[in-house]
C-alpha cells in the first residue's frame, strides 16, 4: 500500500542539489547529519525534505547501508505523522529498529544508526505501552542507544529531545523512586535535556512541543501556563521542510484541543 502524502506541500520544501547544500546546516540542526556525499543519496534527501517520504526511503534504501540514514527518518517521519493504521505504524517502526541493528554493525561510529534505533523502539513502546516495553527490555536498549548517540555526535539535539522522552515517560509510568532505581529516570534530567535541546537548536518546534508535553504530564495544572507557551512558540516556528511543516501543525493542533 502506497505511503499517505504529505498533506502541506510547498514549494519552499522543494530542494535542488545546490540550494540542498546551501541550507543544509539549518536542515539539520536537529541531527548533526554530515552532507550526502552521493548524488543519489541527495536526491533521497531532495525527496525527504519536501515531504515524498515513500520516495526518499525508497531511493536511500537502493544505496544500501549508506543509504539508510535517510531511509529511517523518511520511514519514522510518515509512521509517526501520517500512518493512520496502528499495526503498519508498528510494523514500520520494528522495520527500522532491525535495520538499525545491521547499520551499528556495519557502521559503528554513525550516530544515526544508534539515534533511529532508539526512536523507532521508544515510538513502538508508545504504541504498545511503555509498562509491557519496559517489562521487554526495551526501556535499556533505548537508553544505550541514546547514550551512544550523544557520545559521537554530542550536537545531536534530536537525541536529547528522545532522551527527555524517555525519563518522562518512565517516570509517568512507573514513578519516580522505581524508574530511578531501575531505569535511571530523573524528572530534572528529563527537563535538562529538553533545555539543551533547545540550546543546540533554538528553531525546533518539537523540542518545545515536547516539553510541553512532559511538563503536562508531570506537573499538571502547576505548570499550565508554561505548557501553553511551549506550544505556543512551537506552532509559531517557522518550517524550512516537510518534517518541521508536520511538527508545527501538531502543536497547533495541540492548542485546539
Amino acid at each position: 500500500m502506497a505511503w499517505k502524502k504529505f498533506p502541506y506541500p510547498d514549494n519552499a520544501y522543494v530542494y535542488t542539489p545546490l540550494s540542498l547544500e546551501t541550507a543544509w546546516q539549518r536542515l539539520h540542526a536537529s541531527d548533526a547529519e554530515p552532507f550526502p556525499a552521493q548524488a543519489a543519496l541527495v536526491q533521497a534527501w531532495i525527496a525527504y525534505h519536501a515531504g515524498d517520504f515513500e520516495r526518499a526511503a525508497r531511493l536511500g534504501l537502493a544505496v544500501g547501508v549508506p543509504g539508510y540514514s535517510v531511509a529511517h527518518k523518511a520511514t519514522c517521519m510518515h509512521a509517526t505523522h501520517l500512518e493512520l493504521d496502528e499495526g503498519t505504524r508498528l510494523a514500520l517502526f520494528e522495520e527500522v529498529a532491525e535495520r538499525c541493528e545491521r547499520q551499528q554493525a556495519e557502521q559503528p561510529d554513525n550516530p544515526a544508526g544508534f539515534y533511529w534505533h532508539a526512536y523507532s523502539l521508544g515510538r513502538y513502546a508508545l504504541g504498545i505501552s511503555v509498562v509491557k516495553a519496559l517489562a521487554q527490555g526495551m526501556g535499556a536498549k533505548v537508553r544505550n542507544s541514546l547514550n551512544r548517540t550523544v557520545t559521537l555526535a554530542p550536537l545531536h539535539a534530536d537525541a536529547h529531545i528522545a532522551f527527555g522522552i524517555y525519563h518522562t515517560e518512565i517516570i509517568d509510568k512507573v514513578g519516580a523512586m522505581i524508574g530511578s532505581l531501575s531505569y535511571g529516570a530523573s524528572k530534572d534530567d528529563g527537563y535538562q535535556h529538553f533545555r539543551t535541546a533547545l540550546a543546540l537548536n533554538p528553531a525546533s518546534a518539537s523540542a518545545r512541543s515536547e516539553y510541553a508535553r512532559a511538563l503536562n504530564m508531570l506537573e499538571g495544572n502547576k505548570k499550565l501556563a508554561e505548557v501553553m507557551a511551549l506550544y505556543e512558540q512551537a506552532a509559531e516556528c517557522v518550517a524550512v521542510d516537510a518534517k518541521e511543516r508536520l511538527e508545527v501543525e501538531a502543536a497547533i493542533d495541540e492548542l485546539k484541543k
